[in-house]
């Protein structure tokens, strides 16, 4: 069986984070090994969270005990997602160096490092440390609309200023492809901007009033595992959309039953025949 490896947050009581993650690939028949950052029992945005930080040499003793296992070979895909301190993402950079060069494993960096209306809400310096230490090691990127602009260093606001945005950051990844979670278009759309060599295409479906917590986490799961799915592995158009629709499918189960949380139950996704209609378009 493959293997992915999670450097990202647990949250007990939410699917988000390496939670959400983990679920998502075992469904498509990845194992998943999660390496957490944070130890929280709820979400922050619901109010104290309960927990805290992995103390970076805790988290290293973690890493060097999975590394210890021999993995390795086995690991095809690894997604990073939030850190609580520099000395964490040095560590997730080390782990990524130390994997087997002839079976290089996928590499998706989801900076997790603000949103709109709310800023950066992790610290300045881990900001820093994801845009220098994995940024030149990923494969490719899930930023939302306000961490691209972030990461670019401007301000984005209009679907012109993201792909230019994307495309500034494309020099800085060795798979030079960058897909904007949330990038502005028609009213009523959600969107992803999908920017690589192939050229740039928009997908979008129905945005609903209210997101759930860990729509961008599950996304990156989603994505990661079609492109790397031990039974029928796509690329390209098929994964993005793939994904996107998984994420509609969690966030109407989730609208169905009230829940201000994604729950991602059995039936809620099909991850290799998501269900919600994805609108796809050329733009380059």
């Amino acid at each position: 069986m493959p293997h992915a490896l999670i450097l990202s947050s647990y949250v007990a009581t939410s699917r988000v984070g390496g939670m959400a993650q983990a679920i998502a690939l075992t469904r498509m028949g990845i194992a998943p090994i999660l390496a957490p950052t944070v130890l929280f029992g709820r979400h922050p945005g619901l109010g104290p969270p309960g927990g805290g930080a992995v103390d970076p040499a805790l988290f290293r003793g973690v890493l060097a005990g999975i590394a210890a296992r021999g993995l390795g070979p086995r690991i095809r895909l690894v997604i990073t997602g939030y850190f609580a301190h520099p000395d964490q993402v040095l560590a997730a950079a080390e782990t990524l160096d130390a994997l087997p060069s002839d079976r290089r494993p996928l590499v998706l960096v989801d900076p997790v490092l603000g949103d709109e209306g709310k800023g950066l809400y992790v610290k300045p310096e881990v900001a820093l440390a994801v845009a220098e230490h994995l940024l030149p090691r990923a494969d490719l990127i899930t930023p939302n609309l306000w961490e691209l602009g972030h990461l670019a260093g401007r301000a984005v606001e209009t679907e012109d200023e993201a792909l230019s945005a994307a495309q500034a950051l494309r020099p800085r990844l060795p798979g030079r492809r960058v897909l904007v979670t949330s990038s502005p278009a028609a009213p009523g759309r959600a969107c992803v901007l999908d920017v690589s060599d192939a050229g740039v295409w928009r997908f979008s479906h129905g945005r609903v009033s209210q997101a759930p917590n860990g729509v961008g986490d599950l996304f990156a799961a989603l994505l990661g595992a079609a492109l790397v799915d031990p039974v029928s592995p796509v690329s390209g158009e098929t994964a993005v959309r793939r994904a996107v629709a998984g994420v509609a499918d969690a966030l109407d189960a989730a609208i169905a039953r009230g829940q201000e949380d994604l729950e991602l139950a059995e039936d809620d996704i099909d991850p290799r025949a998501p269900r919600a209609p994805v609108s796809l378009e050329v733009l380059a």
